[in-house]
């Protein structure tokens, strides 16, 4: 990536994720961090969520703990350095916030990436070009784009989580029943699938419209399984959107998509 622009998300899954839960892990992490494994499992049982998926997850997480996020951008420059060093070109890294859904969210998230930033170039004598934004993945973040465009200098759109934001349906719940869905005629297609453009692309165009309201120069672009999606990327290049990103298997699929978008758009 020496060069070349790099977007890289901060961390995203919920806590439980990284919480041991048989025995013998409960063990091994207890002995890792030197505590009992009493106090391990109480601090496990502690951190379990109902709900994980809306609960204490991305920037939430940076929030409360913002040593994580500091963590993963002081890991983030010092990368960034040492490919410049050796290559002689440095990748821009474009590090991303998941989850916001307000503007102080952001500037604080922010605050601690160029925290972290600024202690690399000072440590290491060097510096090189980043950008801190955030992922659109919540309805409110979409409809309050304007005001996070004024901390944020790119949005990426997570579709899969703003399709389930939007349509209140778990994406891993969802098979059971929207098959049916389709058959009746109440979606076209798996809105997981293939964008809801009715509904959560209204909100990806009303946020497109608001954050280049504030930025006009702002990097917009789609992120989840729409982005290998022919309709999905039909509608990105509608809305006049800067990329797709998508699944390995999918890149070559997107990258004609998006050719023939563009020429139909011509």
């Amino acid at each position: 990536m020496a060069g070349l622009p790099c977007t890289i998300r901060l961390l995203d899954p919920p806590l439980h994720e990284f919480l041991p839960h048989e025995e013998a892990e409960f063990e091994e992490v207890a002995k890792a961090a030197d505590i009992d494994v009493e106090t391990l499992r109480r601090r496990a049982a502690e951190l379990h969520e109902f709900n994980p998926m809306l609960g204490h997850r991305g920037c939430r997480l940076g929030v409360t703990y913002p040593e994580i996020y500091e963590m993963q951008a002081r890991a983030i420059f010092e990368a960034a350095v040492l490919v410049a060093e050796k290559s002689g070109a440095a990748p821009i890294p474009e590090v991303m916030i998941p989850l916001v859904a307000t503007r102080r969210e952001l500037e604080l998230m922010k605050i601690v990436v160029d925290k972290a930033a600024e202690a690399v170039f000072a440590e290491k004598g060097r510096r090189i070009e980043y950008l801190v934004g955030t992922m659109i993945e919540l309805p409110r973040a979409a409809l309050r784009a304007g005001e996070i465009a004024e901390v944020g200098a790119f949005f990426s759109f997570g579709t899969n989580d703003l399709t389930q934001t939007t349509l209140g349906v778990s994406r891993d719940d969802a098979a059971r029943f929207l098959t049916t869905y389709v058959e009746k005629g109440i979606y076209a297609r798996d809105p997981f699938v293939s964008l809801d453009v009715e509904g959560v692309g209204e909100l990806i165009s009303i946020a497109a419209e608001r954050g280049r309201a504030t930025r006009p120069d702002i990097k917009l672009g789609i992120c989840g399984e729409h982005g290998g999606d022919p309709a999905s990327i039909a509608f990105c290049e509608a809305t006049k959107l800067d990329y797709v990103s998508a699944s390995p298997y999918r890149v070559p699929i997107a990258r004609l998509a998006a050719a023939q978008a563009a020429l139909k758009a011509a």
